[in-house]
């Protein structure tokens, strides 16, 4: 593949358009070129603004003038029903309404949540994915937590939990601050095997709601409570080592 094959498959993939074929191809690619790095990340970073603009309400006139708007006819007056036989049709339209309106308010909250749940998953992948790509997956590489938990300092709000978990098969690499929601976060990686972890920590009582367990592209992002934390676990290992990583991670935050 070259850059210009590349390029255009750019936008699909930071929106997981492409099957798996084409994003194996994509993904050769990008670890043998730093322009096409350079654009997936100049690309990542203009969404993650996008996403973190602020909104603004629609000016009150606006609004008036789309209240005035009315594209329905006006009802054709028919003949009066008698008031007694008019309640258990009311009745039962209104619980028609009801019903009918809490089942869509329902379906529109969980696509809602579901389409947000999956957003913020593919974009700590997509995040995963560009530090892979990069020279090195971590800003500071060290195999000792009381070197990475002090380099945090100064750089985020609070420096994460960084425990040794070598003796559990998770030696520790280091640590890097990255981006999540639009918002500085800290990552802390570790290895298994040939495989690279990386885990996304949250400020305290952050909770994003994404699901146990998201499998996108090959790779898990896995949700992980820690303490008065959460965490999200992102790499191509296995689902029952993610499992395991967060179980060790959650003891040693009590």
């Amino acid at each position: 593949m070259n850059c210009d094959a590349a390029s255009e498959l750019l936008h699909a993939y930071l929106d997981a358009e492409l099957d798996a074929a084409s994003v194996g191809e994509l993904e050769a690619h990008l670890g043998s070129c730093a322009a096409c790095r350079t654009e997936l990340a100049a690309l990542e970073h203009v969404r993650s603004s996008v996403r973190a603009a602020p909104r603004y309400r629609a000016p009150r006139a606006l609004r008036e003038q789309l209240r005035a708007m009315d594209e329905f006819p006006e009802q054709v007056q028919t003949r009066a029903v008698p008031a007694w036989r008019s309640w258990p049709i009311a009745a039962s339209l209104l619980l028609s309404v009801a019903l009918g309106s809490g089942i869509t308010w329902w379906r529109m909250t969980n696509v809602v949540a579901t389409n947000f749940q999956h957003a913020f998953a593919q974009e700590l992948l997509t995040s995963h994915l560009r530090a892979l790509a990069a020279t090195s997956p971590v800003d500071v590489v060290s195999e000792d937590r009381h070197t990475v938990k002090p380099w945090f300092a100064g750089r985020v709000g609070e420096s994460p939990p960084v425990v040794d978990l070598s003796e559990q098969g998770f030696p520790l690499v280091g640590g890097r601050i990255d981006y999540a929601a639009g918002q500085r976060t800290p990552v802390v990686v570790y290895r298994h095997r040939q495989h690279v972890i990386d885990v996304y920590m949250a400020p305290p009582s952050r909770d994003r709601n994404v699901p146990a367990t998201v499998q996108l592209q090959g790779y898990w992002v896995a949700a992980c409570p820690m303490g008065d934390r959460s965490a999200w676990l992102v790499s191509d290992t296995d689902e029952s080592e993610l499992v395991r990583l967060c179980g060790l991670l959650s003891r040693e935050a009590r």
